[in-house]
């Protein structure tokens, strides 16, 4: 069997501690001291580009809406539909996907 690129001891203890955060005040707090704020930025980004994405918005309209680059928005689409499934199981949790 193929080991997965995330299966690795500091990535498992790194997905553990995640799994720990209780609230939005807490993610706020930890992810904070985690990442710096353009770390933030890309990720809120990429996550906001995966929401507009599934209402079927435009690569260019999404472009304009967020700023992320042609090939963000490229690649996000690229993982939302050929990816592990990390998307969509989150979006579907969070009830904004069926």
């Amino acid at each position: 069997m193929v080991k997965s690129e995330l299966d690795s001891k500091d990535y498992n203890d790194l997905f553990k501690a995640i799994l720990q955060l209780q609230t939005v005040d807490e993610s706020k707090k930890f992810f904070r001291d985690l990442c710096t704020i353009a770390e933030l930025e890309a990720i809120s980004e990429r996550w906001h580009v995966v929401q507009l994405l599934i209402q079927g918005i435009p690569y260019r309209e999404i472009r304009k809406q967020t700023g992320a680059s042609t090939a963000t928005v490229t690649r996000v689409a690229q993982w939302l539909n050929r990816g592990k499934g990390g998307y969509r199981l989150v979006l579907k949790r969070m009830k904004r996907i069926k």
